[in-house]
């Protein structure tokens, strides 16, 4: 019998109205705001309703060095949450919604896959409630205004080569990534270079993700740098009288979004800042909101657990507030047997020796995790070409490191495939043996922030930035933004900058070629390696076999 596709799974999903699925959470009908009828946005009256309640747990889901050969984080997130309902446990989903640009590019989309999806799909990997939609218009107003402010007389002075804010639009789209606007004369302005990032590189997406409220956000978009005078000094979004606009066109994309998963259990789906030079995790409101109505949370943060889970526990966890209690690490065993070695084309057949190789990546990973004091258990995500020896040397190799790594079918069998794991994970939720600290504190030097995460975490032997790097880096502390957590964008393959490196290299170099600061997101990016705010498309893009059939059905989406 032939495999169902994960949009054929999906389509057939016998959902819940999303009215039932807010009731069993405890949310009234009053307090959504219904998309159709299987999703909904929850109010922010009801999310300042429950702040006196206690909160559950939180359980981050990260994974190895992602590989060609995919490792299904998301997969496990969203199957783990339908294991700990299937166990007794009240448990929520809380994950990013996807970009428009890898769902049409070569990624595809992100709401799981096989029996452990979020649903409606297609609705979630497109243009689901128009949160995307609104950000990109928020973040292009902004760009708007500065540049009507210079054609109207430029009263704050603002010097035109200095212009860090770009435009964004959500779609990969590398002619877009450097060019020259206001051509054709002197009623379209002032010509200047300028160029567009993709929406989830978005300083408003990063921002939306990490504010608490209303206030928080406003607060936070009118900090936004937009450029520098010609005597060096910023310019905010502020002042420009932006702040205000932007949080209107941002209102109803603030309020998280409610769906479900296959099983029907809740999940928010809500935010999607890019993993390299954002922070990689879905919104705090969603995550706060989730843990005052659940006993369980389970969310996931971008890529590897060298990007992801650092900035998940740096970033995320030390601006919100929040105490996470356990982690799960994604490992399979065709991505463990690539870290080792072997091609993509011949992960099929046995090799336990390359297997073993590549498990120092994943050692690395769990070693890294449990630095911020949270306990860790790898999920094995199966694949049929797994063979008994290979499960069984990865077993043995994680159980050398103090942990237990759990053989998961969530992909295959749902709920029922993924129960031992969820026993696992609860019990270590409720063990109390998370001791959550942060890698670093926040009043030490920007330079040196960088320098530990390097060390710690990519097991660097040298970070090197020029002067302009190191001196800027100065002049943000003496501004008063010393305090800011770093924001590390680095390739997602590899624990160095070589995206070709796999598995557990140490005492390679980091080049921190440039740093920017994202002040009303609240973080500093350094940016090593060449790490690109618009993607392209591969030379054979998804959208090519995405269409309408003749039934008004979506094929081709994943």
């Amino acid at each position: 019998m032939a495999v169902k596709s994960d949009i054929e799974i999906a389509r057939v999903a016998r959902k819940k109205p999303i009215l039932a699925v807010g009731a069993g959470l405890g949310i009234a009908a009053e307090h959504l705001a219904p998309y159709g009828h299987d999703k909904a946005k929850v109010d922010a009256g009801f999310i300042r309703s429950l702040r006196d309640r206690p909160d559950g747990r939180l359980i981050l889901v990260t994974a190895i060095s992602p590989t060609p050969a995919g490792e299904g984080k998301t997969t496990t997130t969203v199957g783990l949450v339908d294991g700990l309902n299937r166990i007794g446990r009240r448990a929520v989903v809380c994950i990013r919604e996807p970009s428009l640009g890898p769902s049409f590019g070569m990624k595809g989309g992100a709401a799981g896959g096989g029996y452990a999806q979020v649903v409606p799909m297609e609705d979630i990997n497109l243009h689901f409630t128009g949160d995307f939609h609104a950000i990109t218009s928020a973040h292009n107003l902004l760009a708007a205004m500065i540049d009507n402010h210079v054609y109207w007389g430029n009263a704050l002075d603002i010097d035109v080569r200095r212009i860090t804010w770009r435009r964004a639009m959500d779609m990969n789209d590398r002619a877009l990534r450097q060019m020259v606007g206001s051509l054709g004369g002197v009623a379209n302005g002032f010509p200047r270079e300028c160029g567009f990032d993709i929406t989830v590189a978005s300083e408003v997406m990063a921002i939306l993700c990490l504010a608490e409220d209303f206030q928080d956000l406003e607060r936070r978009l009118g900090s936004i740098i937009v450029a520098y005078r010609r005597d060096r000094t910023p310019v905010f979004a502020r002042d420009l009288k932006a702040d205000g606009a932007m949080v209107v066109l941002l209102k109803d994309a603030m309020q998280p979004n409610l769906v479900q998963t296959l099983e029907n259990n809740p999940a928010f789906v809500h935010g999607g800042p890019f993993a390299n030079i954002a922070h990689g995790c879905n919104s705090v409101i969603a995550t706060k909101t989730a843990l005052k109505l659940a006993d369980y949370v389970v969310t996931e943060a971008g890529f590897g657990a060298d990007l992801g889970a650092e900035k998940f526990f740096d970033i995320k966890c030390r601006k919100a507030g929040l105490t996470p209690s356990a982690a799960v690490i994604v490992a399979t065993v065709r991505a463990l047997k690539m870290n080792g070695g072997v091609k993509k084309e011949d992960l099929g057949q046995e090799d336990v020796a390359a297997l073993t190789r590549g498990c120092a990546n994943l050692g690395r990973h769990i070693a890294n995790v449990r630095r911020f004091g949270v306990p860790v258990v790898v999920a094995i995500n199966h694949f049929t070409s797994d063979t008994d020896a290979e499960v069984a040397a990865l077993q043995d190799y994680v159980a050398r490191h103090g942990a237990d790594a759990i053989l998961c079918r969530h992909w295959a069998e749902g709920s029922a495939g993924i129960t031992e794991l969820a026993e696992r994970v609860a019990e270590l939720a409720d063990s109390g043996q998370a001791d959550f600290r942060p890698l670093y504190p926040d009043d030490m030097p920007l330079m040196e922030k960088i320098e530990t995460v390097a060390s710690k975490i990519y097991h660097a032997g040298e970070v090197t930035a020029d002067k302009a790097v190191r001196d800027q880096l100065k002049a943000w502390e003496a501004a008063g933004y010393g305090h800011l957590p770093v924001c590390m964008a680095k390739t997602q393959y590899s624990f160095s900058t070589e995206p070709n490196l796999r598995g557990a290299p140490e005492g390679h170099v980091v080049p921190v070629r440039e740093v920017r600061l994202a002040a009303g997101a609240g973080f500093v990016v350094a940016i090593t390696g060449e790490i690109m705010t618009m993607p392209g498309l591969p030379s054979s893009p998804s959208a090519e076999r995405i269409f309408l059939n003749r039934d008004g059905h979506i094929e081709g989406l994943f």
